[in-house]
């Protein structure tokens, strides 16, 4: 999400819909989502929206969720990703450190073959920002996260303006036919300020310009709340990172209506040579929009710059 400004009410929405509707059908369609090859690795990134414990009826609510689990479940194993970075996958309880993940344990349990890394204990790790993966096809090496905050290695701490808390999750894996080793940084930044969204994107630079230097094939994904062009993509490409093109929208107001560029996005260092083009899947499933984002799913293959 980009803003507040972007969080227009339900009414100006309904105002719109005629005045957007050719570009709603223009950005509708999708370069086709190739069969996952295994001699590549398929990123993916997907934020899902929370889910409002203790709500029964209404939009996000528990009621709202036993509708789109369906379709969220099949927007996954239409991905077919080797990984995928997931943004606001929390059952939200109005408090941290809750241990219910409605949306992550639904998945986990109707698709065997993955795992979620970066989530777990959650005193020792948020829940909102899983990293899911095939456990055929890679091996976990190491995981961790970072907080938006002037102290960012405490949980939960509150982002630089005292909103609610935003941090980058993260996990080193290993792909166990290759040997290739990469790592996976999974960001979603304060959709409402724009400050907090300087400082942490250049928290992120500080936190990966390590991982540059040593040479790492590295991906930041996720939720920026900036376009292609913004500063803070700008920022970021600063230190070295290419973002894979995206046209059109990733967010969608959970009606399909596509007002502007790309929030959602993928980087890579060198190390990532991108196969193909990157595909968003503008489409309902099962009738339904699962969340109010779309996916945005990449292959690629890693070499030796």
């Amino acid at each position: 999400m980009l803003g507040t400004v972007l969080k227009v009410s339900s009414l100006i929405l309904l105002g719109v819909v005629a005045l957007v509707g050719c570009q709603t059908i223009r950005n509708s369609g999708n370069a086709a989502l190739a069969p996952n090859d295994a001699q590549t690795l398929r990123v993916a990134t997907y934020n899902v929206h929370y889910i409002i414990l203790g709500q029964e009826t209404g939009p996000w609510s528990v009621g709202d969720w036993d509708r789109r689990k369906g379709p969220m479940d099949l927007a996954f194993k239409d991905m077919d990703a080797d990984v995928i970075g997931f943004q606001e996958m929390e059952s939200f309880a109005r408090g941290s450190g809750n241990d219910t993940n409605l949306t992550l344990d639904w998945l986990l349990a109707n698709n065997p073959r993955y795992a979620a890394a970066a989530v777990g204990n959650p005193s020792a790790f948020p829940s909102t920002q899983p990293i899911l993966y095939r456990t055929d096809k890679l091996t976990i090496l190491d995981q961790g996260w970072f907080f938006f905050s002037e102290t960012p290695d405490v949980i939960y701490s509150r982002t630089f303006n005292g909103s609610y808390p935003a941090f980058a999750s993260w996990a080193q894996f290993e792909d166990q036919t290759s040997g290739a080793v990469f790592r996976v940084v999974n960001i979603h930044t304060d959709y409402a300020s724009l400050s907090n969204r300087q400082k942490s994107i250049a928290l992120v630079a500080e936190r990966i310009a390590p991982w540059i230097a040593d040479r790492e094939a590295l991906f930041v994904i996720g939720d920026l709340n900036a376009r292609l062009g913004d500063r803070l993509v700008r920022a970021l490409e600063d230190t070295g990172l290419s973002f894979v093109p995206v046209s059109g929208s990733t967010y969608h107001f959970n009606r399909g209506i596509n007002l502007f560029g790309a929030v959602d996005h993928i980087a890579t260092t060198d190390h990532a040579q991108l196969i193909g083009t990157p595909v968003v899947l503008r489409k309902k499933y099962a009738g339904e929009w699962p969340t109010d984002h779309y996916p945005l799913v990449a292959d690629f293959q890693l070499v030796d710059p």
